[in-house]
């Protein structure tokens, strides 16, 4: 199996998401990450889904989604020509001895630290998966007291849109 990542335009309207992600549970597949919000065209939507599948199934979740009315385009993400992020938000627990050597990892990781009180900080971090995951794994000695995820965000690179000819 191979990790897909999905970028589906699509018009703002109630419902579509459940309908979207209904597809991929229809087929079995589990989907591992999920973002959702506005594009920069007034009353469209930007999707973006990361399943692990075969190649043959998921070209037919493609068209079925296609035949979706408010779907209007869709576009898979290669690895090598996209842009991929993460972005976690992660409560760690400190106090005076342990809070330099966590605040040393953050600087480590260019990550950065927004909310800090006496016996925790909260840290914001993007990029990569395996970046967040490395920050995850050099936190968790120190106790991670909560942990929230976006869904990856991804973006085509080069000069190209997946808006491109849609009336704007």
């Amino acid at each position: 199996m191979s990790q897909h990542v999905l970028s589906l335009l699509v018009e703002d309207k109630p419902g579509l998401l459940t309908r979207v992600a209904g597809l991929f549970a229809r087929r079995g597949f589990n989907i591992q990450s999920l973002a959702v919000g506005t594009s920069e065209i007034e009353g469209l939507s930007r999707i973006t889904v990361v399943v692990q599948v075969d190649g043959a199934p998921l070209e037919q979740v493609t068209k079925q989604l296609n035949k979706l009315i408010n779907v209007i385009k869709i576009v898979e993400l290669e690895p090598d020509q996209a842009v991929q992020r993460d972005h976690m938000l992660i409560k760690v627990k400190t106090d005076a001895a342990t809070r330099g050597q966590v605040l040393e990892a953050v600087t480590l990781f260019r990550a950065r630290v927004i909310d800090v009180v006496s016996d925790a900080v909260i840290i914001e971090v993007t990029g990569d998966t395996s970046k967040c995951q490395a920050l995850i794994k050099v936190l968790e000695p120190f106790g991670i007291k909560e942990l929230v995820q976006s869904g990856v965000l991804a973006m085509g690179r080069g000069s190209k849109s997946i808006t491109e000819k849609v009336a704007k």
